[in-house]
């Protein structure tokens, strides 16, 4: 999958750009219809330490997903993200298995009548 990853108002480390690569890549094991990414890391200009924002979109059929999170770390905050577009991900398979079933069942009970 390509993920674009764009930092704003700073330069991003590359270890953190290879990071947030790998871990965008694990999500093609639970959907592979994904066809990119996009990824904004933000710094807010706040007292809090929590102050790294990372955003991920993701370009699919349909709908587009989205994660926003903010942390202490842009690691952990690409964690977060992460783990919110998994369930993201469960919510659209189990909707499109639900349609495919009823497509089934409403086919079979064509063929009967």
């Amino acid at each position: 999958m390509k993920i674009r990853v764009q930092s704003i108002h700073f330069s991003a480390d590359v270890k953190l750009l290879d990071f947030i690569q790998k871990k965008a890549d694990k999500l093609d094991q639970f959907f592979d219809q994904i066809i990119s990414g996009d990824v904004y890391l933000k710094l807010e200009n706040t007292a809090d330490e929590a102050n790294k924002i990372v955003e991920i979109k993701l370009l699919i059929p349909g709908n587009d997903l989205f994660a926003k999170e903010q942390c202490k770390s842009f690691e952990e905050a690409t964690d977060k993200a992460i783990e919110s577009l998994k369930h993201q991900i469960d919510k659209r398979k189990e909707k499109l298995r639900s349609k495919m079933s009823n497509h089934k069942t409403l086919l079979t009970s064509d063929e009967i009548i």
